[in-house]
């Protein structure tokens, strides 16, 4: 923890969410709570629900949830320490000076200190670019078309001829040339001495979400190798897990994102209106960026180069996407190399309807598989099919596949059960459908059942949480050592010792996960969807169910777990089978009377 427990509660109670979420979201009172339109994925009516009472927000559509430091960490990308920066100066909250470990505090200070040097630079090389040695670069930049309101928003600028001009102006300012090397902006060689990472090229500054200079991205003007250099990593430059434009896409609110491969494809988008461009950082996509990406929309249209180059990165991208929970689809720029060019010579409108025009992901994967085959012969197209139904295979939910088998089929005039047929051949022949699968040991590998007994630890965490009258018969039989699953202990825990108290405070559990995963995955603990049952009959036998079931986890695992040795602990656990079988013939009344 960087803060008491005690602090973090204060800052928390003293700025409520509604107050807070009011600033980015349109809440209306509807009963107890206020609902909006969800800031975390595109919907048509509310189902984003903020509670003054639980302070905590609730999306129905997409799941998100949480507190005020949640929101913030989601909606501004904030680090949990940051949210609490942020909320301590709007509350008027003096936050104490922190003591860190060494190791810690040089990280902190190392990180400040790069981001500090990167701003300084930046700014030294837009000045460059209005200076008379800035000349040719400005030219460059006005000749590609870009206005002078776009060069000042994406704040480019010119490195000069002079090798070291950098390098000595930084040292001027006071920062030492060790500080300067680990900003990635000098080189040392044997010959050359010291000089700069960058020298007479166009400067397109790399900002973080935050708006932030965490790197540079430098073009030559001429025919110069190679034509775009990059800042290497560091400790604030991660190029595999930002994006070029970001800070600028994410506030455009549109349901998608147009993703490019350069700079200046992205610059020219936003100039003409698409303010939703971003681009990767002169590296293929990455599961990082789509996790990125996953944050801000659930829809990517791929407007990457047209020729060979580009066609393979779009395919390479399309399963990686859809790993990551994301529809892609992609845009053809023929005749034109490049969003940039066509832009330049279609115009805006046109470019409007390529994107209206553009081509489901899946879908252009197979028409770029029929390069590969000759399609004009029975055995061409029979082996192009095979490969089809393979692809196909990647559907896991039987909806989408069979979605999918009927877009092929009319798209390739094949009938649809032939080609039903040969994806259930392939399957077989795959060793990919097998018969439904016994239940597993505790040990075993039963990912299904793990993650049904996950759920069901969340839905009794939510059930206390909802209605704090289930807690006297959910604690009756379960206990916080009965939840097994990653932080679902340490939550267990809190909310037990705040019922026991009679201080239920959900919201404030979260302030004891200061990790930004753990408080994510802390704050999806209090918001599982829970079925809506009928009947008191219906929610009293679910609710016996799931205590079954998560009892009869925690003791399996427990069995698993126990040295052989431990007669005492053998006898306990005989002791909780004994109560469990005795329990599947209780009934539990959850009359709130």
């Amino acid at each position: 923890m960087y803060y008491p427990d005690e602090l973090i509660e204060e800052i928390r109670t003293r700025n409520d969410i509604v107050d807070i979420i009011s600033g980015y979201v349109r809440l209306q009172k509807k009963g107890s709570s206020y609902f909006g339109l969800c800031p975390f994925h595109n919907e048509k009516s509310p189902s984003f629900s903020v509670s003054r009472q639980k302070q905590m927000y609730y999306c129905f559509g997409c799941g998100a949830g949480g507190n005020v430091f949640t929101f913030l960490m989601e909606y501004e990308n904030f680090s949990f320490v940051e949210a609490v920066k942020f909320l301590a100066d709007r509350a008027g909250i003096q936050l104490p000076e922190v003591e860190y470990s060494k190791e810690a505090r040089e990280k902190a200070d190392l990180k400040t200190s790069i981001l500090e040097i990167n701003k300084t630079a930046a700014k030294y090389f837009y000045i460059q670019l209005k200076s008379e040695y800035g000349t040719q670069a400005y030219t460059y930049l006005k000749d590609r078309g870009l206005s002078e309101a776009t060069i000042t928003a994406f704040g480019l600028g010119y490195s000069n001829k002079y090798s070291d001009d950098l390098y000595r102006y930084l040292r001027g300012e006071g920062y030492s040339e060790e500080l300067i090397r680990q900003a990635g902006l000098i080189n040392t060689d044997e010959k050359q001495g010291v000089y700069d990472k960058f020298w007479n090229r166009v400067i397109f500054p790399i900002m973080d979400v935050n708006s932030r200079v965490i790197g540079f991205g430098g073009r030559v003007m001429g025919d110069a190798k190679p034509k775009y250099l990059n800042s290497p990593e560091t400790v604030v430059f991660d190029k595999s897990r930002n994006l070029y434009g970001l800070n600028r896409a994410r506030t455009s609110r549109k349901p998608y994102f147009l993703l490019c491969e350069g700079y200046m494809d992205v610059i020219s988008l936003h100039q003409v209106g698409f303010t939703n461009a971003v681009a990767s950082l002169g590296t293929a996509l990455t599961p990082g960026h789509a996790s990125l990406i996953k944050r801000y929309v659930q829809e990517v249209y791929l407007t990457y180069d047209s020729d060979d180059a580009g066609t393979r990165a779009a395919l390479r991208a399309v399963p990686i996407l859809k790993e990551a929970g994301i529809s892609a689809k992609v845009i053809r720029m023929d005749p034109y190399k490049d969003p940039d060019e066509f832009i330049k010579n279609l115009g805006a409108e046109e470019y409007e309807k390529r994107i209206q025009n553009a081509r489901n992901g899946f879908m252009f994967g197979l028409e770029m598989l029929e390069r590969d085959y000759d399609m004009a012969s029975p055995e061409g197209k029979t082996e192009f099919f095979k490969e089809a139904a393979r692809r196909l295979l990647g559907f896991e939910d039987e909806l989408e596949r069979n979605n999918y088998i009927e877009a092929v089929s009319a798209a390739y005039k094949v009938s649809r059960e032939s080609l039903e047929k040969l994806v259930t051949k392939t399957a077989v022949s795959a060793g990919m459908a097998k018969p439904v699968a016994r239940p597993k040991r505790a040990d075993g590998p039963g990912k299904p059942k793990e993650d049904g007994i996950l759920t069901s630890q969340k839905a009794l965490l939510t059930w206390m949480i909802e209605d704090e009258r289930l807690y006297g018969k959910i604690s009756r039989y379960i206990s916080p050592e009965d939840f097994t699953g990653g932080i679902y202990q340490t939550v267990a825990e809190l909310l037990y010792e705040q019922h026991e108290k009679g201080e239920l405070n959900p919201a404030k559990i979260l302030n004891h996960f200061t990790n930004e995963e753990e408080h994510r995955e802390a704050a999806a603990l209090f918001h599982t969807k829970i079925r809506q049952l009928r009947t008191k009959e219906e929610e009293e036998q679910a609710l016996r169910d799931i205590i079954l079931r998560v009892k009869a986890h925690s003791i399996d695992v427990r069995t698993m777990e126990m040295d052989p040795a431990d007669i005492a602990g053998l006898q306990r656990l005989m002791e909780e089978k004994r109560k469990l079988e005795n329990l599947k013939t209780l009934h539990i009344s959850i009359d709130h009377g």
